[in-house]
């Protein structure tokens, strides 16, 4: 729903508040305001100017030469190439120095050899979007009223100093889709008045009753239908005030007529229809449903088959509209229209709307209808519609209205107490508040101590039980001034477990060092659920009994065929550097034959290919490797609080490398493996060098972890000695990092392995590893001897644990 914020003026008082004021206030009680459109985009100096004399270019035929009275001293020349140009309009004027919309800059120019001072404007070349452009004008320039005062403002007549709130209404809120309802919605929060049309209705002695009869044949589709009919109108464009409200709400001007129904349907909510009388067909309106296979031409020159699910109006021979969606083009107002039938009516919402899905036509009118009128406003709608056809199209209004009213809408009573509403709120609002939201509401009620009986208005359909009041008087009373309270009584305070903020842990650690989240489906073939499960024993996958596809048939019992699937996918895309993990569940069953639960395991697992750094300014890249994807798992299990008791160890695994791929455990118990995928896999798939892990993640977080602690930044010196040790070929670099640690007590701080060596000049069946260690102490500065003490200890162990001696 578009709102003129000028247009809502003429209901409420709205001097002392801004466009953009009011969408707050409206957006903190509850009906949303997306954004708050300023008609005037930018455009500045531009006036309403006079055509003295209008000329042929001399040396171009589609252009003209204008003398132009801009309420200055002397006239300017202003040559124009619009085909409506002519002598003695008024016109909108972009004056030299003006700023059109795209901060285009009017200049002085020559064209064709004349001069040029400033430019006569069509409204798309003011703005405005060419679908709400009347089409008289829509291939030129725009033309005012000939009271139009020259040198004024132009965008003051157009209205295009004017602000649009755009509303994005819930469904329930079918009474903010007219002005009257918004109207009163702000008025409510902003504790003020509506100021109502009243229609005032002079009518001619001839009786409606002999021009036209109703009859409705589908009443419970129907309950409610007038019909008035007016004589000796005139069609001719609407006044200009009209067709700006018009357009600042998203509708194309049309004629005086129709353009007085489509402002009542904004200004009520209440669609209507104008027929033209003398093509209507006959004196009889009959309202039906329609006939299966029956046809009708509708406005948009289109032809609608009908199903007898649809409710039609007719001449009582043939449809001449589709009831609340669409008239039919046969009785369309033209030009040479002079008597109007003008129809006002209530149709019930769920026969609107399954007309309006069958035929593929959604209308103003229809959506009204669809979401609910007020059958109190359709006689009133009527009548201002009536009197605003009389005052722009002349005419006289015949005596009386043809009606049918089989609909009796009184006030729904709804009871509710102050206590319960305070309860459902958290507050403590008295009384007397809560009698003054129902006043500022324009809600009539009843009070018998601190019970209300509200008589609900029949513009408010979406209020009908107490839960309704309830939000009503939060929305009044101000959602920001609602305490915060909890539940009477013990409580508990929310928070996670401790697994869930381990868990949380492990995502936030994978993403903050590069990897992308990836989540699979559970289900997998019966192929891929055989991969990676050799290492786990007699494990059978589970098939269930109703697969919706092969390639969905059975729980999955690793994560590992999930993440490649992934790998695959990006690399037959060109996306070759690829980083991924997942967190989620596998399905183990030792039974041939499923009888009971299967044992459901929580897994991370990743993948990596490509290059893990790349630098292409300094031409530098690095790929992927095992240590970068073992490095990524030490780096998780420190920050899980749990790498002092992992151990890394050479292993064979199915799928894998088998001189690269490392088995995981944690206290001494296999949790997982990490690894190059075996060469012949990698051919198989098509992918590039890929490397994966996968690790129990129930296991890592049911361990008991030690907290992460910090230290302050040491005031002392460290000292660094880095050795070279000799040991058998079968001697792993972790064994010898474990004696060095046993070895080293509270002074050594970290050892780090930097070089593997194996050559020539090295004793077969032996191998050179080399460590750095870093001792230290936080209390003074170390000594050589006191270093030189642990680090003869060091070696000693060494020697006598692996038989490891100095490399000379």
């Amino acid at each position: 729903m578009l709102v003129s914020f000028n247009w809502l003026k003429d209901y409420v008082q709205l001097s002392d508040i801004t466009a953009v004021e009011l969408a707050e206030r409206l957006t903190r009680s509850g009906v949303a305001v997306d954004i708050v459109h300023q008609l005037n985009k930018g455009v500045s100096n531009v006036v309403v100017g006079h055509v003295v004399t209008r000329e042929q270019h001399p040396d171009a035929d589609k252009l003209s030469l204008c003398q132009v009275d801009i309420g200055e001293e002397e006239l300017v020349q202003i040559v124009c190439g619009a085909k409506n140009v002519a002598q003695d309009q008024k016109v909108a004027v972009a004056k030299v120095g003006a700023v059109l919309p795209g901060n285009f800059k009017i200049k002085k120019a020559k064209l064709r050899g004349q001069a040029s001072n400033g430019m006569i404007c069509s409204l798309q070349e003011l703005g405005v979007e060419t679908k709400f452009v009347p089409k008289e004008v829509s291939e030129g320039i725009f033309v005012f009223p000939k009271g139009a005062e020259v040198g004024k403002d132009a965008l003051d007549y157009l209205n295009l100093h004017d602000e649009v709130l755009e509303l994005d209404l819930t469904p329930n809120r079918a009474d903010c889709l007219n002005m009257i309802g918004v109207a009163y919605e702000v008025a409510a929060i902003l504790s003020r008045e509506v100021i109502l049309p009243i229609p005032s209705l002079t009518q001619c002695s001839d009786l409606a009753s002999d021009y036209i009869e109703v009859r409705v044949d589908a009443i419970e589709d129907n309950p409610i239908y007038r019909a008035m009919v007016i004589k000796g109108v005139k069609i001719a464009p609407s006044p200009l005030w009209l067709q700006n409200r018009l357009m600042s709400a998203g509708i194309r001007p049309i004629s005086n007529v129709v353009d007085v129904t489509n402002y009542v349907l904004l200004e009520y909510g209440q669609p209507l229809h104008a027929f033209d009388y003398d093509r209507f067909g006959s004196k009889e309106v009959v309202v039906r449903r329609a006939k299966d296979g029956e046809e009708i031409v509708t406005l948009d020159d289109t032809t609608r088959k009908l199903t007898s699910d649809h409710l039609v109006i007719t001449n009582g021979i043939e449809p001449v509209a589709v009831a609340g969606v669409m008239g039919g083009a046969k009785s369309e107002v033209q030009n040479d229209t002079t008597t109007i039938l003008l129809e006002a009516a209530y149709f019930k919402g769920t026969t609107v709307r399954r007309a309006s899905k069958d035929l593929g036509l959604r209308s103003d009118s229809s959506v009204r209808y669809e979401k609910g009128i007020d059958p109190n406003r359709v006689a009133l709608a009527a009548e201002r519609a009536a009197q605003l056809i009389c005052e722009l199209a002349g005419g006289s209004i015949l005596e009386g209205c043809v009606e049918v009213n089989e609909l009796e809408a009184k006030p729904l009573e709804v009871e509710i107490t102050v206590e319960k509403i305070n309860k459902a709120l958290g507050t403590e609002l008295t009384d007397d508040v809560v009698a003054l939201i129902f006043k500022r509401l324009q809600f009539l009620y009843t009070q018998d101590g601190d019970m209300f009986k509200v008589f609900v208005p029949t513009r408010r359909p979406d209020i009908t039980i107490e839960a309704d009041l309830i939000e009503e008087v939060a929305r009044l009373y101000g959602y920001d001034h609602i305490p915060t309270t909890l539940p009477i009584g013990l409580t508990t305070a929310g928070s996670l477990t401790p697994n869930q903020v381990r868990r949380r842990k492990v995502r936030r650690y994978l993403e903050s060092v590069g990897l992308n989240q990836a989540i699979t489906y559970s289900l997998t073939s019966s192929s891929k659920a055989m991969s990676f499960i050799k290492d786990l024993g007699d494990i059978s996958p589970i098939r269930l009994a109703m697969p919706m596809s092969e390639d969905r048939s059975t729980l999955r019992t690793s994560l590992i065929p999930h993440v490649l699937d992934i790998i695959q996918y990006n690399h037959n895309r060109k996306l070759d550097d690829v980083a991924i993990y997942e967190v989620g569940s596998i399905f183990l069953s030792d039974e041939k034959e499923v009888t009971k639960q299967p044992l459901e395991r929580e897994i991370v697992a990743g993948a990596f290919t490509g290059n893990w750094i790349s630098h292409l300014w300094q031409g530098e890249k690095k790929k992927v490797d095992f240590f970068v994807a073992k490095g990524v798992l030490e780096g998780l299990f420190t920050n899980l609080g749990v790498d002092g008791s992992i151990r890394y160890e050479t292993s064979k695994k199915e799928g894998l490398h088998p001189g690269r791929t490392a088995a995981i455990t944690l206290g001494g118990k296999e949790i997982g493996f990490v690894g190059q995928l075996h060469p012949s896999l990698q051919k198989e798939l098509d992918i590039n060098e890929t490397y994966v892990f996968q690790v129990d993640l129930e296991a890592v977080l049911a361990f008991e972890m030690k907290d992460v602690m910090y230290e302050e930044i040491p005031k002392y010196p460290s000292i660094s000695r880095d050795i070279a040790l000799v040991v058998k070929e079968d001697v792993q670099a972790q064994a010898v990092k474990d004696v060095i640690v046993e070895n080293g007590g509270s002074l050594l701080k970290s050892v780090h392995l930097f070089d593997l060596y194996q050559g020539e000049k090295m004793e077969a069946g032996f191998k050179s590893l080399a460590f750095s260690l870093t001792y230290f102490d936080p209390s003074k500065t170390l000594t050589d001897e006191e270093v030189t003490k642990v680090h003869s200890h060091v070696l000693d162990g060494l020697k006598e644990t692996l038989g490891a001696i100095l490399r000379a």
